[in-house]
Order: structure tokens, then C-alpha cells, then sequence
């Protein structure tokens, strides 16, 4: 087993990955199927977008095989962030790369945005524990952002009924919050970071432009 776990390497993905970005998409919407939750929709071009923006996190065999699968979000001016999409393939289920994935794009957040809450809404035990580990604690609705564009992700979840007849207060998911430590359980190569501070140096430009 431990031979199996090497052979998974676990990076943070770029424009080279969104060749995975389908099989990605087909894996959630299988595991909500099996497990009759509900999940925010997402498209091809939403999480393409996220590997060219260094938000994303992917976990492939060394012969090229999908494996894993997480993304981040920055809300409310980047005061907020979600690590969101969390998945890993049938085929490599029971190796424990779901904590390997979620520490990477744990890090990757904080790294990026080390004064944010980040939060995460999930109705999955193991993704709870996971988050506890990691020092999250469950909140309500209420002390998540109030950022419109997040909430609205929810409209695709076939749950989203319970979400409005509450009044955004509480639904099938938990609210779970961390509030900013020092602790990164992942380390996030020099490569990425050099990566990361040339997108944010292009995005400042773009602003500085408009």
C-alpha cells in the first residue's frame, strides 16, 4: 500500500492539466450520484481556469492517470477562501490521498492568502475530520461570506431548496471555518511560488489598467 501511495504525486496543476479537466467533471458527478448528495455544478472552462490561476491542486500516477482533484476560491475582496471540489478517483480510494490532496490545497491557500478565513460547506464525514484535523471548527451560515458569487454556486446542488427555504441559515451541508495559523501541513515547491507572484504581479497590472 505504501508503494501505491509513491507512486501518486500530488501538485498544484497548471494550463498543462486541463486535458484531465472532463474526467475530472465526470468523477463528481459520479460520487454525488453514489452517494446521493447534493454539488455545485461546475464547468469545463470554471476549473480550466482555476489550474491556469494556480488555484487548483491535482493528483496523477507517474504513468499519467487522474487520481485527485481539489480547487480554491477567494471571496469577499479575499477575505475569505474555500477549498472546494475535493475528489479522488474509485480506482485509488483507501490510500489516504484525500488528506494528501486537502493538505496541498490547504497550504496553497494559506500561502497565497495568509490573513484569510477559510471556510468549506460539506455534508462528507471523511472531509469533516479532515478539516477538524487541520484546526477548521463548525460555524453557522451566518459567520461564512455574505460574497452574492459564492452562494449563488450553490444554485446547482439539488439541495439548494433547503438552502432557500431557511433563508440562507443552515442546509444539508455544515459550515466549518479556520481562522489564520501558522501551520501549513504541505510544503509548496519555489517554483509555484515564483508562479504565483507573477500571476499576482499580472493581475495588478490588468488593474492598474483598467
Amino acid at each position: 500500500m505504501e508503494q501505491e501511495k509513491e507512486e501518486i504525486e500530488v501538485l498544484v496543476a497548471g494550463p498543462e492539466h486541463e486535458l484531465y479537466v472532463d474526467t475530472i467533471l465526470d468523477t463528481i458527478a459520479e460520487a454525488a450520484k453514489v452517494r446521493g448528495t447534493g454539488i455545485a455544478r461546475r464547468t469545463h472552462e470554471y476549473l480550466a481556469k482555476k489550474m491556469q490561476e494556480a488555484k487548483a491542486v491535482i493528483a496523477l500516477t507517474r504513468d499519467g492517470r487522474f487520481a485527485g482533484f481539489s480547487y480554491i476560491e477567494t471571496w469577499g475582496n479575499k477575505q475569505y477562501v474555500t477549498t472546494s471540489g475535493l475528489i479522488v478517483h474509485p480506482d485509488f480510494r483507501g490510500q489516504h490521498l484525500a488528506k494528501r490532496i486537502k493538505d496541498m490545497t490547504f497550504s496553497l491557500a494559506r500561502t497565497r492568502w495568509p490573513h484569510a478565513k477559510i471556510f468549506s460547506l460539506t455534508s462528507g464525514a471523511a472531509v469533516m475530520q479532515m478539516n477538524t484535523q487541520l484546526g477548521y471548527k463548525p460555524v453557522t451560515f451566518a459567520e461564512l461570506t455574505d460574497d452574492e458569487a459564492f452562494w449563488q454556486g450553490c444554485e446547482g446542488c439539488i439541495n439548494v431548496d433547503v438552502l432557500h427555504r431557511t433563508g440562507r441559515k443552515y442546509c444539508i451541508c455544515t459550515g466549518m471555518l479556520f481562522d489564520p495559523t501558522e501551520h501549513l501541513p504541505a510544503k509548496i515547491p519555489d517554483e509555484v511560488l515564483n508562479r504565483i507572484r507573477h500571476l499576482e504581479e499580472l493581475e495588478e497590472q490588468e488593474n492598474q489598467n483598467i
